[in-house]
């Protein structure tokens, strides 16, 4: 008896003793992990273009939709078309959740064809979102004298445009174009970024850009405004509901084979061309907390607001959306596969 009543008080008195403790653990546990952290976006591009223009908006207002609200900040890794920062974010970033990349979505499809110093498997990201699936306008210089598609087919010089790498639509959608469409383009590549980009093309170093026309409007506005830069050509499926009277590529093709190309390559740089994703192996309640904190982003009245005023469409798609769009890529028919290791050489 006596035994069974002193088990009983010891019980009691342990349970009285530990609950405190017990209890301090569990509230320990449930504080966020990004209380007091930075997140850190890598920008594969130069300062001052639209990639980098997007990841520091979204950076001044991801912080307050993430439990605990980290410090949120944007850094650039330039080089090779962001093919060092996808690099880098695939095999040297520490997969804690603390480092968000961003890079030119084309360099998945350069990855399917081969290209050489891809040391990255892009179906084994984790990924966030896009804020816009861009639509891709050609854009030459007034100086041109060629202020129509018409005009342009119809001329024998080359016009030179200024390109990133392969692997970004500013290279991938002219080759394209020029065989499918039979436009006289000379690449001018390796730029870092479509700022660059803008002041040759200021300079008369090169006469032209495919850039997104989501990036004209917000990176380009004063060529725009000014009429220096003339929208000739959507390289697109359909057209952009502002640029009613501009010609549609696929519109154009006159074959099968050139509108399953053109169809490809806009897929490309359409809806997954600007990727943020994470490395490999990150946590994923990390993970969900991110791509959470960033669609909670994208709906935020202040980061609209302020994305209006910089002339930046808004155009979201998940991380879910994204990850299928890049799987998608991979699925790609072999002849097509074929066609372009051929083009985009």
């Amino acid at each position: 008896m006596f035994n069974i009543s002193t088990s009983f008080i010891l019980l009691l008195l342990s349970s009285y003793f530990f609950l405190p403790l017990s209890f301090n653990v569990s509230v320990f546990a449930q504080e966020p992990f990004y209380k007091g952290k930075t997140i850190r976006i890598i920008v594969g591009l130069a300062p001052g273009g639209g990639y980098d223009t997007y990841s520091r908006l979204i950076a001044r207002h991801m912080s307050k939709h993430i439990p605990g609200n980290p410090t949120v900040i944007v850094e650039n890794m330039e080089g090779a078309g962001s093919l060092i920062a996808a690099n880098h974010l695939y095999r040297v970033t520490k997969p804690d959740g603390l480092t968000i990349g961003h890079i030119l979505g084309g360099l998945f499809l350069q990855q399917l064809l081969g290209k050489q110093g891809i040391e990255f498997d892009g179906r084994k990201f984790e990924y966030i979102g896009v804020p816009a699936q861009d639509n891709f306008m050609i854009g030459l210089s007034k100086a041109t004298g060629i202020t129509s598609v018409e005009k342009w087919m119809a001329s024998k010089t080359p016009v030179k445009l200024g390109g990133v790498t392969p692997g970004g639509a500013t290279d991938d959608i002219p080759k394209v174009l020029a065989l499918t469409l039979g436009l006289p383009i000379q690449l001018v590549t390796g730029y870092k970024g479509t700022a660059p980009i803008r002041l040759a093309f200021n300079s008369g170093e090169v006469q032209g850009v495919c850039n997104a026309w989501e990036s004209f409007k917000a990176t380009w506005r004063t060529e725009v405004e000014s009429g220096d830069v003339v929208i000739v050509l959507q390289a697109t499926v359909k057209a952009h509901p502002e640029l009613p009277n501009v010609p549609v590529a696929f519109d154009l093709a006159k074959t099968e084979e050139a509108r399953k190309l053109i169809q490809v390559v806009t897929r490309v740089h359409g809806p997954s061309t600007r990727p943020y994703l994470l490395p490999p192996g990150t946590p994923k309640d990390r993970v969900q907390i991110l791509r959470k904190a960033y669609m909670d982003t994208t709906k935020d009245p202040e980061f609209l607001a302020e994305a209006k005023k910089a002339r930046l469409d808004i155009n979201p798609d998940d991380g879910a959306g994204l990850e299928r769009n890049v799987r998608e890529i991979f699925n790609l028919e072999p002849s097509l596969v074929a066609k372009l290791k051929e083009v985009l050489k």
